[in-house]
């Protein structure tokens, strides 16, 4: 830009004028103190009369859910001292809303010994839960298990922390 047209997108910018300032007046709202305590007590009221949202079971922090965590959690690698779900196996859980669950998880490697039983001990373990109608286990190898996806608690367990 050349300092003429510089100079004149400066002049413009000062020559504006500043946009008025957000206010309330309260000389056009004559309110006693009679008015304002009622004004403040119905919104107390409405506040305390409005009842919390259910809780979501399907969803994380509902108990169906959290409860399916907890049974993944029971269930151990044969080889590593650490539970499936700390070892990072478990890629997802979803829960719908009439109880079925979907697990999808992988294994440490495709020539895990435990590589048939391990979905079926997941499947028995988590349709086991209450409130759990059925479960669907995916075994999935993309993407690829690593040492990466272990939570701290695993490395910790592991001495690798």
């Amino acid at each position: 830009m050349s300092d003429e047209a510089r100079k004149f997108v400066v002049e413009e910018v000062e020559a504006a004028a500043a946009p008025p300032r957000a206010r309330v007046d309260l000389d056009d709202v004559a309110e006693t103190p009679a008015q304002k305590l009622e004004r403040k007590r119905d919104y107390l009221e409405g506040f305390l009369a409005e009842k919390p949202m259910a809780d979501d079971a399907t969803g994380p922090g509902g108990a169906i859910y959290e409860g399916v965590i907890d049974a993944l959690k029971e269930i151990y690698d044969p080889e590593i001292p650490v539970n499936i779900y700390e070892l990072g196996l478990i890629y997802g859980v979803d829960v719908s809303p009439d109880g079925g669950v979907a697990v999808t998880m992988t294994l440490t490697t495709p020539h895990c010994p435990v590589a048939e039983s391990m979905p079926a001990e997941v499947e028995m373990r988590v349709a086991a839960v209450p409130g759990v109608r059925d479960c669907e286990v995916s075994l999935v190898w993309d993407p690829p298990w690593d040492m990466a996806k272990m939570s701290d608690e695993a490395r910790l367990e592991l001495g690798m922390l």
